[in-house]
């Protein structure tokens, strides 16, 4: 593994390409959330300490080879540039012949960000022609992205193929957490797993209910299970012809000794709006909507958590956008918050709502490792090759 902290490895008077993921969510004009722009600052920092020059390739969106001005890194440019404390150069043009000489100019220690990647036409098409030229744009490439390392897109995949490639800081920490996990586990395990559709999570369950001793399900996951063992959830949230795969979880879950938990009781109300009354799975009515955990269920989770040496978390437990219903989320984190404290149990959480949850919590610093990545963080949890890995090895 080519990683960027190799002290052998001499950056001073090197264009070096750093690809990163910015894409962060922007409500009128205004940056909403930082932690992806925040986590790839130690690797900046470890490049201008080694007197590197840097050039910044990253995305927002998907423009789809077109220049849409919405999608413009000019104000990930300046946020970024105020928490490193130091100037960033932005280039706004496409990349074209004038590119070379513009990042030729910068210095030792400086940073240049070129404008969304995804503006180019080649790079989504992961074409050849487009990764060469962005490859002549550098002495080496860096990719500090685990979240877009399931793309084959030229500035991920591509690209490595004509330049020496390195790991970075976050990308090596991401890819660390996550053997942790999944092959270097510290037994008992558990996952805790939320979200709408079993459907597309029944891949990760697969995968995991081989290694793992505990398997929680919640959210609108645990609603499908509970309809296709018998139970009432009347107007619930739930995926239909889904015998088979529900079938497929409890077969293996015995063959493989791992236990299922599924909610005990429940928050429910007429409507997303409402407010919430606890019920007991067997009272639910069919004009109730199932939108949170009750307390017997946290209870349980309490339980094989305390049990527990590693814990994976990727769901809400409800919908814990409405304050009604963010109890069994928040309960959640603060188990794990404590038991990772006091026990130094080893915990990661991802997936986008996940993030979003710890977020409106303030619970960041609460696991022992939280991915910013999305598709790639499950595509790695389902037992997925990702390209953008497999490339630099």
């Amino acid at each position: 593994m080519n990683k960027i902290s190799d002290h052998n490895l001499k950056l001073k008077d090197k264009k070096v390409l750093l690809r990163v993921d910015l894409n962060v969510p922007i409500k009128d004009g205004t940056i909403t959330e930082t932690s992806r722009i925040e986590k790839i600052i130690p690797t900046i920092k470890l490049l201008i300490e080694k007197e590197a020059k840097i050039i910044i390739l990253s995305h927002i969106g998907r423009p789809k080879g077109k220049v849409i001005r919405e999608m413009s890194l000019e104000p990930i440019s300046k946020k970024l540039a105020s928490l490193l404390n130091k100037e960033i150069l932005f280039n706004n043009k496409l990349i074209n012949e004038n590119t070379i000489s513009e990042v030729n100019k910068i210095t030792n220690g400086s940073i240049m960000m070129l404008e969304n990647i995804r503006f180019n036409e080649g790079e989504e098409l992961n074409d050849k022609e487009f990764a060469k030229k962005i490859s002549n744009l550098g002495d080496l490439y860096v990719n500090d992205a685990f979240s877009v390392s399931h793309r084959s897109h030229a500035s991920v995949e591509g690209i490595t193929k004509y330049i020496p490639s390195y790991y970075g800081l976050q990308i090596t920490e991401e890819i660390n957490a996550l053997k942790k996990i999944t092959s270097e586990i510290k037994k008992p395990v558990t996952l805790i797993i939320g979200g709408s559709k079993i459907s597309t999570k029944i891949k990760i369950i697969n995968n995991l209910i081989k290694k793992f001793n505990n398997i929680i399900i919640v959210g609108g996951m645990a609603n499908t299970m509970l309809k296709h063992t018998g139970s009432i959830i009347g107007k619930s949230i739930c995926e239909n012809d889904c015998e088979s795969l529900i079938k497929e979880i409890l077969e293996n879950s015995n063959k493989y000794n791992c236990k299922i938990t599924c909610p005990l009781d429940v928050v429910v109300s007429k409507n997303l709006e409402g407010s919430g009354k606890n019920k007991d799975i067997k009272e639910i009515n069919k004009d109730d909507i199932i939108l949170d955990i009750g307390p017997k269920t946290i209870a349980s989770i309490k339980k094989i958590i305390n049990d527990t040496n590693t814990v994976l978390w990727n769901g809400p437990a409800g919908y814990f956008e409405n304050s009604n219903f963010q109890n069994g989320t928040k309960q959640i984190l603060e188990i794990i918050e404590q038991k990772t404290k006091n026990d130094n149990i080893f915990s990661v959480a991802g997936g986008g709502e996940t993030v979003a949850a710890i977020n409106k919590f303030n619970k960041l610093n609460s696991f022992t490792f939280v991915s910013t990545a999305g598709g790639a963080f499950l595509e790695y949890l389902e037992g997925k090759d990702l390209p953008g890995i497999r490339a630099l090895n």
